[in-house]
């Protein structure tokens, strides 16, 4: 589910502020911007995150700045190499001169910033930061999940309405199958103007079989037992949304399987509008953790 959440920690000489944005993404992918200094933090990072979240991917931007002085480190081996090299340059062309320090201190790298150890005090501080983030961001979540909730609440009573004129139409298609199949059999006897009379115990053995494979009965009971079991799953707190994920496979499997047995055409389009609503169900369920 998208949100942002921020947090921030003042004290002890130090200013720091974490951020988390989260977008769909059907498994947890925790991606987190740190300084070379901080990368000892990451792992313990990504445990906080996956402690509260089990689905998204969530960018972790962490910002701070620290009320200290600054110490600078030489690197000597940078150093060293220009000073050789000058020298064999005044060598080899017999140039007068010695290496000005001036010159030296303005070239890249040749003062560092020292790195400091990150102290306990800091890591305590990005604990608190982090956690003001991610409570911060469920409360959006949380908001977003009620809205979310209802939209998905209005598609399922939409595939309900619709499934009330299939299932009234589902008791005629054994009948439409037996006037289907005595007038194509009746219309080929015609065209090889034959006179024969049918088999009616034969003709009704086939109706039968014919209505046995396009009764939908037990994809509508289907559907209806989905949709309460999406209800249920909805009501619950934690990690529901691959479990709905399936659910919505499942509801597609069985509009797709109605649409396929019968050429009624009352059933037919129901079926199509229940696959719609169904299309964007599995769009919304991508936002559900």
């Amino acid at each position: 589910m998208t949100g942002f959440g921020r947090g921030s920690y003042n004290g002890h000489g130090l200013s720091l502020s974490v951020e988390l944005k989260t977008v769909n993404n059907r498994f947890l992918d925790v991606n987190i911007r740190l300084s070379s200094e901080l990368q000892k933090l990451e792992a313990e990072i990504k445990r906080s995150v996956g402690a509260r979240l089990a689905r998204g991917r969530v960018d972790v931007n962490l910002q701070f700045d620290r009320d200290e002085s600054v110490s600078y480190e030489v690197n000597s081996p940078l150093i060293s190499s220009y000073i050789a090299a000058l020298k064999d340059l005044k060598d080899e062309f017999a140039l007068p001169g010695e290496p000005d320090i001036n010159v030296i201190a303005r070239l890249p790298n040749v003062l560092l910033v020292k790195k400091e150890e990150i102290s306990e005090d800091f890591e305590a501080a990005v604990k608190t930061a982090l956690d003001a983030a991610l409570d911060d961001l469920e409360q959006m979540r949380e908001k977003e999940g009620g809205l979310l909730g209802a939209e998905l609440e209005t598609r399922l009573r939409h595939i309900e309405e619709r499934l009330v004129p299939i299932e009234g139409e589902a008791a005629k298609v054994p009948d439409e199958y037996r006037e289907r199949l005595v007038k194509r059999i009746g219309d080929m006897l015609t065209r090889a103007e034959l006179q024969v009379e049918l088999d009616q115990g034969r003709l009704a053995q086939e109706v039968a079989y014919l209505a046995d494979r396009a009764d939908i009965s037990e994809e509508i009971a289907r559907l209806r037992t989905h949709i309460e079991h999406f209800r249920g799953i909805m009501d619950e707190e934690k990690e529901v949304g691959k479990r709905l994920d399936f659910l919505t496979q499942e509801l597609n499997r069985e509009a797709n399987t109605i649409t396929s047995k019968t050429t009624n055409m009352v059933i037919k389009e129901n079926a199509l509008k229940i696959k719609g609503e169904i299309e964007k169900i599995r769009e919304q369920v991508q936002n559900v953790e």
